[in-house]
C-alpha cells in the first residue's frame, strides 16, 4: 500500500520494522526504516504521518475493523546501530588477528 497507493513524493523507501499496538487498540506506533540521508528521512517521516489518515481507513476498509487505530509512525535507527556494533566488532576482531 505505501508503495503503491500513498502518491506523497517525499516518502522514499520505506520498511517497517515494528508495530506496537496498544492494550485498547486505539494507537498503533509503526516504525520505519528509511534509506537516506537525514534529511530524507525526516521529509519521509513527515509525508508518512500526514498520509497516516489514508492510511488507516484503508486498513480499516480492508481489514474490516469497526475501528482502526490512530497510525503513528517513528523512525527506527537500530539498524543503523546494529551496523555500527557489527564495524566496531571488526574493528576489534582486526586488531586482535594484527597482535
Amino acid at each position: 500500500m505505501l508503495q503503491r497507493e500513498v502518491k506523497d513524493p517525499r516518502i522514499g523507501f520505506v520498511t517497517i520494522t515494528d508495530v506496537h499496538l496498544t492494550a485498547d487498540c486505539k494507537l498503533a506506533r509503526i516504525f520505519v526504516s528509511v534509506l537516506g540521508t537525514e534529511e530524507e528521512r525526516s521529509h519521509s517521516l513527515k509525508g508518512l504521518n500526514q498520509a497516516a489518515g489514508f492510511i488507516r481507513f484503508e486498513l480499516g476498509r480492508r481489514l474490516r475493523l469497526r475501528y482502526s487505530p490512530e497510525l503513528e509512525f517513528r523512525l527506527d535507527d537500530s539498524l543503523e546501530k546494529e551496523a555500527r556494533l557489527e564495524e566496531l566488532f571488526g574493528q576489534i576482531n582486526h586488531e586482535q588477528e594484527e597482535e
